[in-house]
């Protein structure tokens, strides 16, 4: 019988991860699971659990959280794998508030579904990428993708909304309310494998998965195993026109619009050469006024359980 270590992320979604513990334990019991669950007490601890759970004989450690529960545990797996463990399989509880890598690669919002997904246990082996600056000059591993500039400040504006405006309602309105807090596009250079930008971006999404901010569909043509990212960038546009494009990227639909491109790379290297760079990486602060960073992929380095 496989054995399931479980991290559950009583922060998540503002603190109604937690409430669903009674109802995970009886779904996890009703299919027979040999598991163990663990409450995380405080942020960064993820990492620690689950590389101390790729020394115990676990088949399967799971996420019960949101993107940036799966992120910690994501570094968590990269630092075993860097001292030679062999990693258990990752799965994913969804139960925060944008819950887009888990998804991206296909595992349902609802409770029970999910659990029927893990216990299914149809996987594949991801691509994992790494940002280079800001607060990790170190890097930092992550799983879904990192924003850059618009969809960054959508993030933090997301944040400060209470608790009952999460998920997509509370991206849409932090969204109209950054067209007016983040206009003015700053001059970024960006290195590709193949070619090199200079140009006002007001967006920069370098995706692994499909979406970000709950509905946002980034890169809706995005493959998370064929060791690339998927970019998205949106150059400066009037706030009539981020207000159209928005409404197309919430339907997938902005590909091919004039002020869009969509390259493909493993690897990137990004300077302000005006302005600066706030960052996320799955939701999780990289910088808030960083200059530069680089970003590269890592294929296929953790095996995870999708409803793909």
């Amino acid at each position: 019988m496989l054995k399931y270590f479980i991290i559950l992320n009583p922060s998540a979604a503002k603190g109604a991860a937690l409430k669903l513990k009674p109802e995970l334990e009886q779904a996890l019991n009703e299919k027979g699971l040999d598991y163990h669950l663990v409450i995380s007490e405080h942020p960064g601890q993820p990492i620690v659990l689950a590389k101390k759970a790729c020394d115990q004989n676990y088949d399967v450690i799971v996420s019960v959280g949101g993107d940036g529960t799966a992120n910690e545990i994501i570094n968590g797996l990269m630092a075993a794998k860097t001292e030679g463990k062999t990693l258990p399989k990752l799965g994913l509880i969804p139960a925060g508030r944008g819950n887009d890598f888990a998804g991206s690669m296909g595992v349902p919002p609802e409770l029970k579904s999910a659990v029927d997904v893990l216990v299914a246990g149809k996987s594949k082996v991801i691509d994992i990428g790494e940002v280079i600056g800001g607060d990790y000059p170190n890097g930092k591993y992550f799983g879904n993708g990192i924003g850059i500039g618009f969809d960054t400040v959508v993030g933090f504006e997301a944040a400060k909304l209470p608790s009952f405006l999460s998920g997509t309602p509370g991206y849409i309105i932090a969204a109209l309310k950054t067209i007016f807090l983040y206009f003015n596009a700053p001059l970024l250079r960006i290195k590709l494998d193949d070619q090199e930008l200079e140009m006002p971006c007001l967006i920069v999404s370098v995706m692994n998965g499909i979406r970000m901010g709950g509905t946002f569909m980034m890169a809706p043509e995005s493959k998370p195993d064929d060791g690339l990212f998927s970019l998205m960038i949106v150059s400066q546009t009037g706030r009539i026109e981020v207000l159209k494009l928005i409404t197309k990227i919430m339907s997938g639909t902005h590909v091919g619009h004039p002020k869009v491109s969509m390259p493909l790379s493993s690897s990137l290297e990004i300077t302000a050469l005006n302005g600066s760079l706030p960052v996320h990486a799955d939701g999780e602060t990289i910088c808030e006024q960083g200059n530069s960073l680089r970003v590269r992929m890592h294929p296929k380095q953790i095996e995870l359980i999708t409803g793909k």
